[in-house]
């Protein structure tokens, strides 16, 4: 039986990829149309955004672009992942700790094992070729973060637990390492958790056990109200609208609205632009 559209917060498990969360969830909905809002690391935990069917369309228009983590950072140690899971390369015993230079707008080089692409090449392939990745620096928006608790590990290793809220695209590994780098001391995640990725958060996610004894998803249309304003349709500009025909603007709201037609399906996100309403994206037939 194949499920219905629409979005499955997952509460994703250490040790499983994206895709390999996408590929358990293609198996219980009984559907290959299911795709993540927003890549998570094998070793991290926490929510994964996924959408089923026409839901898939909706991914790319969520505002997922704020992100909230729980991290445990490493100090003493550099590894060549930036995560516990590579080889430690060097280190020195951690001392102080300061974050003034991890905050606001950063310019931040992804990881060399990221997948980030470097001339049509996934970084990860060429690093793991024994090619060392030049990746460019980009801007990565980090709102806040947060230091909860620290704790001695042995003479030389500090851990500690932190909350970091930012942009999409933000590497906590790269935050970890700069960190290091910045004390001289080396840094590296050994724990990493996404509590939240736009409006999802975990009291909305369910583990994949969960999964699959009841698939808890958020059907379409209820989905698209939660994210978008509301426009509601006559039968008339349900037709047209579904056909990819425009609407007379007017309601004055510039960004995405989800149209539902009288009887409450989802026809469309639209926009205004140049004093017409039109299709983003269309959802019916």
């Amino acid at each position: 039986m194949t499920a219905a559209d629409g979005l499955i917060i997952v509460d994703k498990p250490a040790g499983l990829t994206s895709h390999d969360v996408v590929a358990r969830l293609r198996r219980l909905t009984g559907t290959r149309r299911v795709g993540h809002g927003g890549t998570l690391d094998p070793m991290a935990t926490g929510v994964l955004v996924a959408g089923v069917g026409k839901a898939t369309r909706l991914l790319g228009h969520l505002a997922l672009a704020e992100k909230e983590y729980q991290a445990t950072i490493r100090l003493g140690q550099a590894t060549s992942t930036a995560d516990a899971e590579g080889e430690v390369i060097s280190g020195a015993p951690a001392g102080g700790l300061t974050l003034t230079a991890l905050t606001g707008e950063i310019q931040q080089v992804p990881p060399a094992v990221s997948a980030v692409k470097v001339a049509g090449t996934r970084a990860y392939r060429l690093a793991r070729a024994g090619t060392t990745p030049v990746l460019a620096p980009r801007a990565v928006t980090v709102r806040s973060f947060c230091i909860l608790s620290g704790r001695r590990v042995d003479d030389d290793l500090l851990d500690v637990d932190a909350t970091v809220t930012c942009s999409s695209g933000t590497y906590i590994r790269a935050l970890a390492r700069d960190l290091g780098e910045a004390l001289g001391v080396g840094g590296h995640v050994t724990v990493l958790r996404r509590t939240r990725a736009g409006a999802y958060d975990l009291g909305m996610a369910r583990t994949l056990d969960q999964l699959e004894t009841e698939l808890s998803l958020i059907p379409l249309a209820r989905a698209a109200a939660d994210a978008f304003p509301s426009r509601r349709l006559t039968g008339d500009e349900a037709r047209r609208l579904s056909h990819g025909g425009r609407l007379p603007g007017g309601t004055g709201h510039p960004g995405p609205e989800a149209a539902f037609a009288p009887d409450g399906t989802l026809i469309a996100l639209v926009e205004e632009k140049d004093g017409q309403t039109r299709p983003v994206v269309v959802f019916v037939p």
